[in-house]
């Protein structure tokens, strides 16, 4: 038997060798993967009648929304209407590639960009299909924006309860992915609140429409058994408050809650099934609204006192920071901001009334029970619409740091950052503010009702979202490759620091891949 020795020779390749194959390794991979972009964009093209683009501008064009993500998707579709889209997901799910739903693009958490084929549902697939003032119900595509719908109830006197501040370009399709709220989901609750029926496509190619009423769920086997062997987790974990959105809403499918399927996709942000069409329920038009606006020395005294007048029944609330003001501001004029009672920070809070009398009397209720020795009451009327125009506007100026804006490139790389609290808000927005001094340079906050929505949006996006951590993300877009649940995907991974054992902020990361893509339409 030859003796056990090493009879390798070392590599003597001149150092320019190896670059050279390198560099001839990594052409052959980007050949490659040009070859099988092109090939999924013909598949594509086969079976539907809507532009099918691969381009690179197309492509990076819709590697951004409202975020600090970047993830350059494939190829991007357009489908003509639900049908196309239906053809397109059977062709990618045949080859196995993922799929992100868009509307508008206007999450700050990442939720509308993805790898795959991205179907862009506001091209076409945006129709209000119908309203029937009779039942007050809607139904609508997933592209349709939400002011649009809004438009078309108004002529009946009514209108879709929840509202968020990006209401004149978000679709509905987004806002039933994520559960939007807005100030007015005070009185008319969450998106799942209002949705009565979805048409949906699942990830084994299944059509069916959720609803409520079936405890054997038929469309879902299995899922029956699974509320069955859960009632006591479903019922004591989930459904704790108001706005418990992140995550899966699985109360809804409890008996008790009348076995609603529909309210439980909504939230899930893709990650179960794509949705082709809604239909909504319709609120009355509040009349002779009334806004009461708050002042106090800062945010967390304003969001202190919200729960001394939540019983007052408002239609809204809403909080407005001096720096959020400030960006309005600074970017829109002096002209842009009516005059608010003194202060650092604001609540707008909204109340009706059968007569302008009642609707008077409310608000003066409201301005009783605060905390607030600053206050202003205004009728329905352009000051009023001013005063909720600062916050539509700070929504989408908050995420421009000053030197984007200067160079005029507000969109290019969007800087928000959301973070929500359940806890009691004061306490919360004080937490946040503590570790903000310690590495933000600027930031912007504003609080939803107290149950609890509450928004920071900072120019320095390499920070932990923890409370008691201020190092930098490992996960940052320009370093996803740092995320150590990433490394088969590429995607972004958790926005915390590796060595931070705080909750990660997402709410897309699902099962034993905390760094799955995240999906919304």
């Amino acid at each position: 038997m030859a003796a056990d020795t090493d009879t390798s020779t070392p590599d003597v390749r001149p150092q320019g060798a190896s670059s050279a194959s390198h560099a001839a390794a990594v052409r052959e991979a980007r050949e490659a993967a040009d070859a099988a972009r092109t090939a999924l964009a013909e598949a594509l093209r086969t079976v539907t009648r809507g532009a099918v683009d691969a381009s690179t501008r197309r492509r990076a064009e819709y590697s951004t929304d409202a975020s600090n993500y970047r993830v350059v998707p494939e190829v991007v579709v357009y489908p003509r209407d639900t049908e196309d889209a239906v053809a397109a997901l059977d062709v990618i799910r045949e080859l196995e590639v993922p799929i992100t739903a868009r509307g508008a693009g206007t999450s700050v958490a990442g939720n509308s960009v993805g790898p795959g084929v991205v179907l862009d549902f506001a091209q076409h697939v945006n129709r209000v299909v119908s309203v029937d003032p009779e039942a007050r119900t809607a139904v609508v595509e997933p592209g349709v924006v939400m002011s649009a719908l809004q438009q078309a109830a108004a002529p009946h006197g009514l209108r879709f309860g929840p509202d968020p501040s990006t209401q004149n370009r978000a679709t509905l399709g987004g806002m039933i992915g994520n559960n939007a709220c807005g100030p007015h989901a005070v009185a008319y609750g969450r998106t799942a609140d209002n949705v009565l029926a979805l048409d949906v496509v699942d990830g084994t190619g299944r059509r069916f429409v959720a609803g409520a009423g079936d405890p054997t769920f038929a469309a879902v086997p299995g899922l029956a058994e699974l509320v069955r062997e859960n009632l006591a987790l479903l019922r004591t974990e989930f459904g704790r408050f108001g706005r418990q959105v992140s995550g899966y809403s699985l109360e809804h499918l409890l008996p008790e809650n009348g076995s609603d399927l529909a309210k439980a996709l909504v939230g899930t942000e893709g990650t179960l099934v794509t949705i082709l069409g809604a239909e909504v329920r319709l609120v009355p038009v509040p009349s002779k609204p009334t806004l009461v606006v708050l002042g106090y020395p800062d945010m967390p005294s304003a969001a202190d006192d919200v729960p001394t007048f939540l019983g007052l029944n408002p239609l809204a609330v809403e909080g407005l920071d001096a720096r959020l003001v400030d960006v309005v501001r600074r970017a829109k004029g002096d002209a842009s901001v009516p005059p608010l009672p003194p202060g650092a920070g604001w609540l707008m809070v909204e109340v009706g009334g059968a007569t302008p009398e009642e609707a008077t009397a409310n608000a003066e209720a409201i301005v009783a029970a605060s905390g607030s020795e600053s206050t202003l009451i205004l009728p329905a009327g352009p000051e009023a619409t001013k005063m909720w125009q600062i916050r539509a506007d700070g929504a989408g100026l908050a995420g421009r740091t000053r030197r984007a804006s200067r160079r005029g490139r507000a969109g290019r790389t969007p800087r928000s950052r959301r973070r929500g609290w359940a806890t009691t808000c004061g306490t919360s927005m004080r937490s946040w503010r503590a570790t903000a001094s310690t590495g933000c340079r600027t930031g912007t906050s504003a609080t939803g009702a107290c149950t609890c929505a509450s928004t920071c949006r900072s120019s320095r996006p390499g920070l932990c979202c923890a409370p008691s951590c201020s190092r930098r993300l490992t996960s940052s877009p320009s370093t996803a490759a740092r995320c150590p649940a990433s490394t088969a995907t590429g995607e972004p991974g958790p926005s915390c620091c590796r060595s931070c054992t705080a909750p990660r902020r997402s709410r897309s990361w699902s099962g034993s891949r905390p760094c799955s893509t995240r999906r919304t339409s």
